[in-house]
């Protein structure tokens, strides 16, 4: 096998695999800087948690179209990850609960109830697509939501760039100069669902975080400022999503899976060789005298 049949020729010969990698691509580029920042301000598993509050308003929308519509079940997830957003943090300013507390019974509830109801209405196979994504049936209207997404994430990132990093590095700060702190983090809870969302189309709501935080968690170990992070992130995420297609096109695996499966095995080879890694760790170099 050249080369070419190994890398190439899946995606020259089949259009299934060249929408796939779009998607995938934009995937990466969208979502990777959001996980950056969800990293930096210590809410990690709060996007996993808003992954799988996605999943009711996707049901619904399943349930309202009649069958595994995209757009239904895209607008759909987005309603209700931002509801569970705002009841979040709703609850968690009235009441002695700590954000991570109230984020993690929203989403234990919303799981449990999107289940329940694709379950109730829709067959095995459904709940199954619904849980794990289905990347190579992604058609054009979907890369289209999936582009649009991205594009827009990026755009929104650099408007608000400034007032996000400040926000997130030190709020007291913001509030003191008048900033609008709730806004900006509003707007990035926005950008976090609406990229779930993109996510949940093509790797489900069990998966959609995974290329936001696998990419996200790489990138801090390879650079320590927050623009090469957020550059590593979007670049580990495309190049993650190239090897995961050809990977399960060649080995016949499940694309979702095995996508993030790469992203985790480039995760553990920047764990041991990384410079913020073990290897650097147990053998540092020796120190250099003036």
């Amino acid at each position: 096998m050249t080369a070419y049949d190994l890398f190439i020729a899946p995606f020259v010969d089949y259009g299934f695999m060249r929408r796939a990698l779009m998607a995938a691509f934009c995937l990466g580029l969208g979502s990777g800087p959001i996980g950056v920042f969800l990293m930096l301000r210590r809410m990690s598993l709060v996007g996993d948690a808003m992954s799988h509050a996605v999943l009711p308003g996707a049901a619904i929308g399943y349930l309202i179209a009649g069958s595994l519509s995209l757009t239904a079940m895209g607008l759909g997830g987005l309603v209700a990850g931002l509801s569970v957003a705002l009841l979040s943090g709703f609850v968690s300013r009235s009441t002695v609960l700590q954000e991570d507390a109230s984020f993690a019974s929203f989403y234990l509830t919303s799981l449990a109830l999107g289940v329940l109801i694709v379950s109730l209405r829709g067959s095995n196979i459904d709940l199954l697509h619904v849980l794990f994504g289905t990347i190579l049936a992604i058609d054009n209207d979907a890369l289209y939501q999936i582009g649009a997404i991205a594009s827009f994430s990026l755009l929104v990132i650099a408007i608000i760039y400034r007032p996000l990093v400040i926000e997130c590095m030190d709020p007291g700060f913001l509030r003191a100069v008048g900033g609008k702190g709730p806004v900006y983090h509003f707007l990035f809870l926005f950008l976090v669902v609406l990229n779930l969302v993109a996510s949940f189309q093509a790797l489900g709501t069990l998966m959609a975080v995974g290329l936001m935080m696998l990419p996200a968690a790489i990138a801090q170990l390879w650079s320590r400022n927050l623009p090469g992070m957020m550059l590593i992130s979007a670049l580990t995420g495309i190049v993650s999503s190239y090897f995961g297609l050809i990977a399960s096109y060649h080995l016949e695996l499940a694309s979702g899976p095995t996508i993030i499966m790469t992203a985790a095995l480039f995760y553990g080879l920047s764990i041991v060789f990384s410079p913020s890694g073990l290897l650097p760790r147990l053998f540092p170099r020796s120190h250099l005298k003036a």
